[in-house]
């Protein structure tokens, strides 16, 4: 592997507050209310300052959306955002097990010892 290669992902904790508040249009203060609520949990620099990373301001920019355009409260917000994950998380567990279960058809129809 290339020791100059930055591995960076959507995920990859990189924008000051500052530079997070900019791109998503809202105030510095408004991301720490965020945080503090728990709507954006953003990582975390050594002097424990926070980093933001691209999927931070997108997830900002819905906050900011569903409060200014639906009207909803940030309770309701931060509902909607773990019932979003949550069934996120269940479509991928489907997924996994009808894996499983195409694999355990095709063992049961070709009477094939089950993978070790």
């Amino acid at each position: 592997m290339d020791p100059n290669h930055l591995d960076i992902s959507d995920d990859t904790p990189l924008y000051v507050i500052s530079v997070a508040a900019q791109l998503s249009g809202l105030h510095p203060q408004t991301l720490r209310q965020y945080d503090r609520l728990g709507l954006v949990s953003p990582g975390r620099a050594p002097g424990r300052g926070r980093l933001y990373s691209l999927r931070d301001i997108v997830l900002l920019r819905e906050v900011q959306r569903l409060s200014q355009e639906e009207g909803i409260n940030l309770a309701g917000i931060k509902r909607i955002l773990e019932l979003e994950t949550e069934n996120m998380r269940l479509r991928e567990e489907v997924a996994r097990l009808r894996g499983e279960l195409t694999l355990m058809r095709a063992l049961i129809r070709y009477e094939l010892p089950p993978p070790a």
